[in-house]
């Protein structure tokens, strides 16, 4: 019983352990199906993650054999993945030869050396797919395989097109917009957030005076100068704060010249200021321009005799000029303040300047509706006091009306005493001592005086009916010494009314008398015909000829007598001047004092009287044409310094002083040296004995308009114009109307003499207490 016991635990005991061990087999079990569970899960999960992954991996082993999920077949438009990477080209589907190759080369590369890549491939099925591989981890794929992660970038690759096309779009419209504003003829530019310029365009490089762009970006040059104390990049950073476009006006230099020009500075969000420049200088010109001739034209108003008043398109007054004023007595100032239409006529009414009318508001309506007309009105007012005026309305292009208002007054009375006139007319040409005869265009004579029909006989009836200039000039004919000559005056009252000409002639008549004709051609297109009976005046003038000739030939006389003379003269005077010397030597013995004094008056005399001589010989050889002048070339100014330098004693003793001006540039005339030293010398000599003691002497000599020109100048009395008038003797009057001035004595008549032999000219002026100028010009 004992053993029995014994083995009863003992079993029990082993079966103990025995349930023991099979509860912790169960335990065991239930814990790996939870686990196996949990891995099943998370491989479904993984699964589908991969399966909607946007990449699905490929698995290539290094034996070519390749793992991937079925969507992956899909997306190389495969119906199930193949066992190895070489067939994934299925000839139409699948990679083609050049992208498998491209593929495989880069799986390789990879498995060899670990490196990865990226790659993109196009399948055939018009897929876009990006491939990165690298060396798989040896956990999940050991032996060197590699791991190919695909993408789809379908989607994504018309999407990159849609955004490559806009771009490139966009770049377009950029590099156009970009050659507008580089092909701009206004200078633009871009400033950044920090008011830098960043892009100009040629306009401005050309406006800076740079020559490239990025010359004028880097350096920074502005085209705006500063205005108002404000820098161009000032007013650019306040346009970016304010976030508002400016447009101001300001001056700049534009190639050397001062432009103006309107700047307008553009806000661009936070990017940054545009701006841009237009020269409105021409513009401004043309506005100044304007200004100038209103202003001219307004003047010019003022100076016509109608009344001027101008409306603008609000119908108010903007200008008047002074007849309007003055024919309406308005005053100025009340101009000023512009009033409408409607108060200027009231004005005008209240001024009793306005024709009397019965109902005076319909009347002004209507005035109203000039400013409407598309055609200038015009009417007669007649005021209350006599006064006549035409009254013209001319509507403006801009809306505004133009009021003319001429006074015609004095025109109706002229009309009124027309007839008066003419019968003064008529009985003016009836009473005056030539024969008068006026002619229409037509050839019909139109009026004519009494001394007209009595000098050739016509008879009133046959001038009453108003011939024409043929049958008139038939009834001449036969009253003319030559019948033939009736064409002469044909031809003059042709020209006069025709051909618009002055023609003039003489005619004989067949009873001896002697006329003179002329033709005038009259301001209203008619001819005018003049006829003077000159037969005592021809008469009187064969005398006058006659008396004439004999006083030439006597002057000619008295010309050859004085040439003769003076040679006579010269003879006589050389021996006494010998004779004089050889006292004045001591030949004849010693002379007391008192007789050298008359030696030396006896050859002062002598020197004085053969001076005389030779101007009295020049001058009538001069007059005579016989003048001989030698033909050489004579520097001028050497020739004034020794004409004066030969005069230094003479001046000093005299108390003057003497300026000389020129220089030797002044170059030299053709001419005879004697006789232009001896016609200065006489200007100068004059001079001195016209100038007091203390006074002044001037010699200019000067180059004007291609000739020379020397001016003897002194500050003497001057003469009286009735001096100058009996002293003229055949010199000149100045340009200005003053009378020239000439001297006593031979000396100034040669002087003209000898510089006009030279092809000169002399001219002396001269005024009371001023002094006297001889200008010489000598080619």
């Amino acid at each position: 019983m004992l053993l029995n016991h014994t083995a009863l635990v003992v079993i029990a005991l082993l079966l103990a352990a025995w349930t023991l061990a099979a509860l912790w087999a169960i335990v065991a079990a239930r814990q790996k199906l939870r686990k196996a569970d949990a891995a099943q899960r998370l491989a479904r999960r993984l699964s589908r993650m991969v399966e909607e992954a946007p990449a699905l991996p490929l698995l290539v082993r290094a034996d070519g054999r390749i793992e991937g999920p079925s969507r992956l077949a899909g997306w190389l438009g495969l119906d199930a993945m193949p066992q190895y990477l070489s067939e994934l080209d299925g000839e139409d589907r699948g990679f083609d030869e050049v992208q498998l190759s491209k593929l495989g080369d880069a799986v390789r590369r990879a498995q060899r050396t670990g490196a990865p890549f990226r790659l993109a491939l196009h399948p055939r099925g018009g897929r876009s797919l990006g491939a990165t591989g690298h060396l798989a981890d040896p956990q999940i794929a050991p032996g060197g395989a590699a791991v190919v992660w695909f993408f789809d970038f379908s989607e994504s690759e018309e999407e990159l097109g849609r955004l490559r096309a806009e771009a490139q779009q966009a770049r377009s419209d950029f590099a156009g917009l970009s050659g507008l504003i580089e092909a701009a003829p206004l200078p633009m530019w871009f400033r950044d957030a920090g008011m830098q310029l960043r892009l100009v365009n040629s306009a401005y490089v050309k406006a800076v005076g740079l020559r490239t762009a990025e010359d004028a970006v880097a350096q920074g040059v502005e085209l705006v100068e500063p205005s108002d104390g404000l820098t161009a990049a000032q007013v650019a950073k306040q346009v970016h704060a304010r976030k508002q476009a400016v447009t101001r006006i300001v001056s700049a230099t534009i190639g050397g010249q001062r432009r103006s020009l309107r700047v307008s500075d553009l806000p661009l969000g936070d990017e940054g200021v545009a701006g841009y420049a237009v020269d409105i200088e021409e513009m401004e010109e043309l506005t100044r321009q304007f200004r100038r001739f209103r202003d001219a034209q307004r003047q010019m108003l003022d100076t016509l005799s109608a009344g001027i008043a101008q409306f603008d398109d609000k119908r108010n007054l903007v200008f008047a000029n002074q007849p309007f004023l003055r024919i309406f007595a308005i005053p100025q100032a009340w101009v000023v303040d512009t009033p409408p239409f409607d108060r200027v006529l009231d004005r005008m009414r209240d001024a009793g300047r306005l024709p009397e009318v019965r109902d005076f508001p319909e009347w002004r309506r209507e005035r109203q509706g000039w400013f409407l007309s598309s055609a200038p009105r015009e009417e007669p007012w007649h005021l209350s006091d006599g006064t006549h005026l035409r009254v013209v309305g001319q509507p403006m292009p801009d809306g505004g009306l133009l009021m003319i208002f001429e006074d015609r007054t004095e025109q109706l009375q002229l009309s009124a005493t027309r007839d008066t006139l003419l019968r003064t007319r008529t009985a003016t040409f009836d009473n005056l001592f030539e024969s008068l005869a006026v002619f229409g265009p037509d050839g019909k004579l139109q009026l004519w005086n009494r001394r007209f029909a009595n000098d050739w006989a016509l008879e009133e009836d046959f001038l009453a009916t108003h011939p024409r200039a043929d049958a008139l000039l038939n009834r001449i004919a036969g009253k003319l010494k030559r019948a033939a000559q009736v064409g002469v005056l044909a031809d003059v009252i042709q020209a006069a009314t025709l051909e618009r000409k002055g023609k003039s002639g003489r005619i004989a008549l067949g009873d001896g008398r002697q006329l003179e004709f002329a033709g005038v051609p009259l301001p209203d297109g008619n001819g005018l015909l003049t006829v003077l009976d000159i037969t005592d005046s021809q008469k009187a003038e064969a005398a006058l000829r006659e008396r004439n000739a004999a006083l030439i030939e006597a002057d000619a006389v008295k010309t050859r007598f004085i040439a003769n003379m003076s040679y006579e003269f010269r003879t006589p005077l050389t021996s006494i001047g010998g004779f004089a010397e050889l006292l004045a030597a001591g030949i004849a013995g010693d002379l007391t004092p008192q007789a050298q004094e008359y030696v030396a008056a006896i050859l002062t005399s002598v020197e004085r009287l053969g001076q005389q001589i030779e101007n009295v010989l020049d001058l009538s050889q001069s007059e005579a044409g016989t003048l001989p002048i030698a033909q050489e070339q004579v520097p001028l100014f050497p020739l004034l310094t020794s004409v004066v330098q030969e005069r230094a004693e003479k001046i000093n003793a005299a108390g003057l002083s003497l300026d000389l001006r020129g220089s030797d540039a002044i170059g030299a005339v053709t001419g005879d040296t004697r006789r232009l030293h001896r016609a200065f010398g006489e200007l100068v000599d004059n001079a001195i004995a016209a100038t007091p003691r203390g006074g002044w002497i001037q010699i200019d000599c000067s180059r004007r308009g291609g000739k020379l020109q020397v001016v003897v100048s002194d500050n003497g009395s001057g003469m009286e114009p009735t001096k100058l008038a009996r002293a003229l003797e055949g010199l000149k009057i100045s340009g200005d109307g003053r009378m020239v001035e000439r001297r006593t004595g031979l000396g100034l008549p040669l002087v003209r003499q000898l510089i006009e032999a030279h092809g000169g000219t002399l001219e002396l002026l001269s005024e009371p207490g001023e002094g006297t100028s001889a200008v010489v010009t000598l080619p």
